[in-house]
């Protein structure tokens, strides 16, 4: 895999998450470009929730700090996400098919960070 496997894998696993196996919590596209990640599970009995990791320099990196910068700035957008995530969630129990639905939103929510990344002159942080 990448830098991020063998000392991430380790570490994380020793503090009891789960590096989720499924082949699409490996890569991801960003940008045109494939970018290798790491997603893992909390440990059994905690709140259901995905830790991604990425390499700082990718530009899926990027990607997700513009869209977490994004959610927090603006009120409208992060309240319609969040519902929107809950009821599929709610609906969709099916990890793959749930990310499968998410995918095209995500993209709608991201077009609109891009713009406000624009409007703001938001850079990395």
């Amino acid at each position: 895999m990448t830098a991020l496997s063998t000392d991430l894998v380790e570490l994380l696993e020793n503090a009891s998450f789960r590096c989720r196996p499924e082949p699409w919590n490996r890569v991801e596209i960003s940008s045109g470009q494939r970018c290798d990640k790491l997603v893992f599970a909390p440990p059994v009995g905690e709140r259901a929730t995905n830790v991604h990791i990425r390499l700082a320099t990718g530009p899926n990196a990027r990607y997700a700090l513009l869209f977490r910068d994004y959610l927090r700035a603006d009120e409208t957008a992060r309240r319609a996400w969040g519902a929107f995530k809950q009821r599929l969630a709610q609906s969709v129990p099916d990890i793959f098919d749930y990310g499968q639905i998410k995918a095209p939103a995500t993209e709608v929510l991201i077009t609109a960070a891009e713009r406000w990344a624009d409007q703001t002159g938001w850079t990395i942080p």
